[in-house]
């Protein structure tokens, strides 16, 4: 089992950058694809990015490739999610989350991990 806890969320403006932290707990990190979600006010949480477990492998959602980057840390159990160029529509709750499944996914039914999320506000 595994304990995830982000950090690193704040309020900033159109155009700049934050970057997200999510630490896990546990001595088997290495063994979880990671994923990053949000969920914009009023609406469903939707799939941001993932990292697989050893090779770094990377997937992301169309609308922030390019802008945001996921990473992973397996020696200090981390992953991180680095946001630039920031809009307001990326305004969210953004949560991390942890894949037993070796298989690349989108879904949250994929992930049976979550942290409590860390809120993004982009002002205009």
């Amino acid at each position: 089992q595994v304990q995830l806890v982000e950090s690193g969320g704040g309020v900033v403006q159109a155009g700049g950058s934050l970057k997200l932290s999510c630490a896990a707990s546990g001595r088997t990190f290495s063994s979880y694809a990671m994923g990053w979600f949000r969920q914009p006010p009023g609406k469903e949480r939707e799939f941001v990015a993932r990292i697989s477990r050893r090779t770094g492998s990377t997937i992301y959602a169309d609308s922030v490739r390019g802008r945001f980057t996921i990473s992973r840390d397996n020696a200090k159990n981390t992953v991180y999610l680095e946001l630039n160029s920031l809009k307001p529509e990326d305004t969210a709750v953004y949560y991390c989350a942890a894949s037993t499944s070796g298989v690349p996914s989108t879904s949250l039914r994929s992930y049976g991990y979550w942290g409590q999320g860390t809120q993004v506000t982009v002002s205009s």
